[in-house]
């Protein structure tokens, strides 16, 4: 599936993963570090296709050899029938793939595949339970098709042709309603041992604090977020406070209407309490990557998702705050905090270009 850094081999007691196969023989091996994403782009000129399935819509687009987006398609998301949504995958790729020699499809979805990347184990969005769905759809499609997490191929399409490029160990966070993260270590999308890692948001950074929808408390979503930016926008709303009174004219009143991304458009005009409120999300930010960087080592963090249109004002208190509760701050190299560079189109872009390297790492 995903290219395997040169060398890399399965532990004796796993099965091997596909994107952490060894090379077959004959077939040319780097050193370490040699040229590894040139050697990605050897033979691999042909057009794929992304499509990045969210709770709303359903988002597609021909990507090629470098990332460029040359056709788009939409469709809003069928409910969650799982034949219906598989019906929209191909009516996208019969659409998209008209004029195009299309060499393999990738899907990116919510939810947790299994280490084959052949089945969805779970979606939150969709009724994809143990779901087949690469068999499925190579049926339909007659394609090689790939299975991914959504923000395994954001930060896929990050590390490739955006914000982490040149570096060799990336973690991705995406902040939207809750927090989505990824990894990519040495070339290859890091997955884990059950193939369920980066799911960042669910450290639990303040026990016994606001209850998560996972179930547990004190979750860093809970405090990092655009949900958690707009609710504790409501809560100061709904004191009345002299403060929240830009707040309390754009809904009308309504506290029960202010958003995140009210918030984050009311501070990017200039209002103080949006921007006071965006501030201590940002150094809740801040605290849960000097965690990460603790357990991971990353060279870079890069930052996406909706939340990130606040742009400095939210990077910026994250930066002094990582800075603050780094372990060992000032005798060790600290990551780098870089917004995405690809928006919204991330996710497509990545797992199209992921089912471009799987179908040649499978050829």
């Amino acid at each position: 599936m995903y290219a395997p850094p040169p060398g890399e081999q399965a532990g004796p007691l796993r099965r091997a993963a596909p994107w952490r196969r060894r090379p077959a023989a004959g077939r040319t091996r780097l050193r370490h570090g040699e040229g590894f994403r040139e050697h990605l782009r050897l033979g691999r000129k042909g057009l794929a296709i992304g499509i990045d399935i969210g709770g709303t819509k359903v988002a597609a687009g021909v990507v090629d050899a470098e990332g460029r987006i040359l056709n788009e398609a939409r469709r809003s998301t069928p409910g969650t029938d799982p034949r219906a949504v598989e019906k929209v995958i191909v009516e996208l790729v019969e659409e998209l793939g008209r004029g195009h020699r299309i060499w393999s499809v990738g899907i990116g979805a919510a939810g947790w595949m299994d280490l084959d990347g052949g089945t969805v184990l779970f979606s939150p969005h969709l009724a994809w339970r143990n779901e087949p769905l690469r068999e499925n759809l190579q049926h339909l499609l007659r394609r090689p098709v790939l299975l991914a997490n959504d923000a395994d191929a954001a930060a896929w399409a990050e590390w490739r042709f955006g914000a982490g490029q040149g570096e060799d160990r990336l973690v991705c966070i995406t902040l939207g309603t809750g927090i989505g993260g990824a990894m990519v270590m040495d070339g290859r999308v890091e997955r884990g041992r059950f193939g369920v890692a980066g799911e960042f948001g669910h450290q639990i950074i303040m026990p016994g604090g606001h209850r998560c929808e996972c179930g547990n408390r004190g979750c860093w979503e809970q405090y990092a977020s655009g949900n958690a930016l707009g609710r504790e926008a409501r809560i100061l709303a709904r004191a009345n406070s002299p403060v929240a009174q830009d707040l309390l004219a754009a809904v009308g009143g309504n506290t029960e209407t202010i958003t995140g991304a009210i918030v984050t458009d009311l501070a990017l005009a200039g209002d103080a309490a949006s921007r006071e409120l965006i501030d201590e999300v940002g150094e809740w930010l801040g605290l849960g990557l000097a965690n990460l960087a603790a357990a991971l080592d990353p060279g870079l963090f890069v930052i996406g998702g909706g939340l990130c249109s606040a742009g400095d004002l939210l990077v910026e208190p994250a930066r002094k705050a990582f800075s603050r509760n780094l372990t060992g701050r000032g005798f060790r190299p600290a990551a780098g905090i870089q917004l995405a560079a690809l928006g919204p189109n991330a996710g497509l872009i990545g797992a199209a270009d992921l089912s471009r390297v799987s179908s040649r790492v499978r050829a």
